[in-house]
């Protein structure tokens, strides 16, 4: 199973991710990234949590990825992941929020 971070434009997401000492870390984000690292398998492209859809696509996220717990870092993503934190649950996804104000 695989832990993921958003927010991987951001120096947070690294500091976090280094903190975690794990290999089976990914992280992600919605805003724009560097195309080689995002077909290299480095980075994960995040749906944007302006979509309608947003937590069920974060959820077949997760299920295709094997992610059991997600460290969401902005407070767009925090807000709805939270809201629907039971739903995430209920599959064995922890959410957990950090509002570092990204």
């Amino acid at each position: 199973m695989f832990t993921l971070i958003t927010a991987a434009s951001t120096a947070a997401a690294y500091q976090l991710k280094n903190s975690l000492s794990s290999e089976d870390v990914l992280i992600g984000d919605y805003v724009e990234l560097p195309e080689l690292l995002v077909k290299a398998g480095k980075i994960l492209m995040l749906p944007d949590p302006q979509s309608a859809s947003y937590t069920h696509q974060m959820l077949a996220l997760c299920l295709d990825k094997n992610i059991d717990k997600v460290y969401a870092l902005r407070k767009s993503e925090i807000e709805l992941l939270l809201a629907s934190k039971q739903l995430f649950h209920e599959y064995g996804i922890t959410i957990l929020a950090f509002d570092d104000k990204i």
